[in-house]
């Protein structure tokens, strides 16, 4: 399991600010806490960045590989962003995050995958929106797995990702991501690779839940065939969870039905009992 910290995100109020007032040192500090917790990449998120993506990127980049060494994810809508921060990446495969199956964003991003030689996340989901179930999302990754081809980018440098959405707005999709992941294993030999947003699966829940949902999620997804996820490294049960994958598979689904509470989340991916913010009490 390939756990790739989501912590150096623009949307952060700490590390936000630092961004725009290039003050290395919030940033560094959350790089070396995630890797010390676990994480074997880093998401570099600087959102669309319209304004000063091009310099903003690369000084990142530079940032975070003076205390680290791990290869991290560049993740940004800014095609101009990406390829400068691409130009500075040295320490490993750097991983572009993200080709969604709209025209005007994948042609961009795997022509940027295939010239800086970096792995890719396909984000199964178009223009017109997010798809209704797995089966759609498996048509959206042909589409993407056939443009890859097109570039020689070969399976192990593309990541599928389901699009995970919260369960608080979005049961009924919970299963469907799983479902997804299932289907895009079965794709190709060799097969291609698999993420997700973990956290996204409990945004917007309570704090208590959040660790719960997390953990129990990962579990199924990786029963699927999930390699990969960019999540919170600083949860030691969620990292926990995640660094015994798959080998304590096994183990861990039994957790899941020996446990109340984990068995509760389990019963709610699968839509059969409701969910509420209170029912982990």
């Amino acid at each position: 399991m390939i756990i790739i910290g989501e912590k150096i995100n623009v949307i952060s109020k700490e590390i936000g600010g630092a961004m725009r007032e290039r003050n290395p040192e919030p940033i560094q500090a959350m790089a070396k806490a995630q890797v010390d917790a676990g994480a074997n990449m880093l998401d570099i998120n600087i959102g669309p960045a319209k304004k000063d993506g091009a310099e903003l990127m690369p000084w990142l980049v530079k940032t975070v590989h003076e205390v680290v060494d791990v290869p991290l994810s560049l993740d940004t809508t800014n095609v101009e962003a990406l390829e400068a921060g691409l130009k500075g990446h040295d320490k490993g495969m750097a991983l572009i995050n993200s080709a969604s199956g709209a025209p005007d964003r994948l042609q961009p991003m795997l022509g940027l995958a295939a010239k800086y030689n970096a792995n890719v996340i396909g984000l199964t989901m178009t223009e017109t929106g997010i798809p209704r179930d797995a089966n759609e999302r498996m048509v959206i990754a042909c589409d993407i797995m056939m443009a890859a081809q097109e570039l020689n980018i070969t399976p192990e440098r593309l990541f599928f990702d389901p699009l995970i959405l919260s369960i608080s707005v979005a049961q009924n999709q919970a299963m469907e991501g799983i479902e997804a992941i299932r289907m895009f294993k079965q794709l190709n030999d060799p097969p291609f690779r698999t993420t997700v947003g973990l956290s996204n699966i409990s945004n917007n829940t309570p704090d208590k839940t959040k660790t719960v949902l997390d953990r129990a999620y990962l579990t199924l997804l990786v029963e699927a065939g999930l390699d990969s996820a960019i999540m919170d490294p600083l949860d030691e049960e969620l990292v926990t969870t995640a660094k015994s994958l798959p080998q304590e598979l096994d183990q861990r689904l039994a957790e899941m039905e020996s446990d109340e509470i984990l068995s509760r989340a389990h019963k709610i991916f699968k839509d059969e009992m409701l969910y509420a913010h209170s029912f982990v009490d």
